[in-house]
C-alpha cells in the first residue's frame, strides 16, 4: 500500500493556520496587549508603558471548583483592571478597583473611605496637595464625593493620579461584564507624550514609528521592562 506524504507547501500552510488559530485564541481568551495613553495612573503606570493584560484570571463567575483547579478568582480591591469604558464601549480604560459590590464608598478631603473606614493607598499621587481642613465644602469630586453604595455586579474604580483621572467619580460604576482583564506586567516602556497616542492620523502614525526606530535605545525605559504591576 502506498504511503501518503504531505507536501512541503501543505505542511507550511497547516503550521501557519495552526499558529494563527493559537494566536487568536490567546488574544481572545488569555492575554492582551495594552498601552498607557494618559497620565491617569501615574506614578505607577506612565504614558508609553506597554502592558500585558491577563484576560483569563477573571473568568465569568468562577465556581469553587474552578477556583481550585484553575488560575481564576474574583475581582479584588486594589486590582488594576482594563475594561470597556461604559460611555464608549469601543474604548479601553485602565483603573484601580476601589469599591466592591455592596460596599459604601466616600471621599472626604481627598481621602477614600470604604464602609466608613479610611483606605490605605500608598500608590496614590496628587497634583495638588490634600486640603488641611477637616471638612471640605467644595463640590469638586476630586475632594469630596458620595457616599454611594456600589450595586451588585459592579465596581467603583479610580485612577492612581487622583487629580487627573476620569473614573467612577465622573461616569459612575463599572459593570463586571465590561472588565476585560487584570494588568499583569510591563513588557516595554517608551518615553513619549500623550499626543503620540491620541493622534490617529496616517502621518502621525508614520511619525511615531519613525521616532521609535530612531530613538529606540535612548527613549526605551529599560528599568521598567518586565516590571510586575501592583
Amino acid at each position: 500500500m502506498a504511503t501518503f506524504h504531505k507536501s512541503t507547501v501543505r505542511e507550511y500552510f497547516e503550521a501557519i493556520v495552526t499558529a494563527v488559530i493559537l494566536a487568536l485564541f490567546v488574544r481572545t481568551w488569555v492575554v492582551q496587549a495594552f498601552k498607557i495613553p494618559t497620565g491617569s495612573m501615574e506614578n505607577n503606570l506612565l504614558i508609553g508603558d506597554h502592558l500585558l493584560v491577563n484576560k483569563f484570571v477573571f473568568g465569568p463567575e468562577p465556581t469553587a471548583l474552578e477556583r481550585t483547579v484553575l488560575p481564576v478568582r474574583d475581582i479584588r480591591r486594589g486590582d488594576i483592571v482594563v475594561f470597556k469604558y461604559p460611555d464608549e464601549p469601543q474604548r479601553d480604560f485602565i483603573k484601580r478597583v476601589i469599591g466592591l459590590p455592596g460596599e459604601t464608598v466616600e471621599l472626604q478631603n481627598k481621602k477614600v473611605l470604604v464602609n466608613g473606614k479610611p483606605l490605605d493607598e500608598p500608590y496614590v499621587h496628587f497634583l495638588d496637595p490634600t486640603h488641611a481642613a477637616s471638612e471640605v465644602t467644595s463640590f469638586d469630586v476630586r475632594e469630596r464625593y458620595g457616599p454611594v453604595q456600589v450595586p451588585s455586579d459592579q465596581y467603583f474604580v479610580m485612577g492612581d493620579n487622583r487629580d487627573n483621572s476620569q473614573d467612577s467619580r465622573y461616569w459612575g460604576f463599572l459593570p463586571r461584564h465590561y472588565v476585560k482583564g487584570k494588568a499583569l506586567l510591563i513588557y516595554w516602556s517608551y518615553e513619549s507624550g500623550r499626543e503620540d497616542y491620541t493622534d490617529a492620523g496616517v502621518g502621525a502614525t508614520l511619525a511615531r514609528w519613525f521616532s521609535v526606530v530612531t530613538h529606540f535605545f535612548t527613549k526605551t525605559r529599560w528599568e521598567r521592562l518586565l516590571k510586575q504591576i501592583h
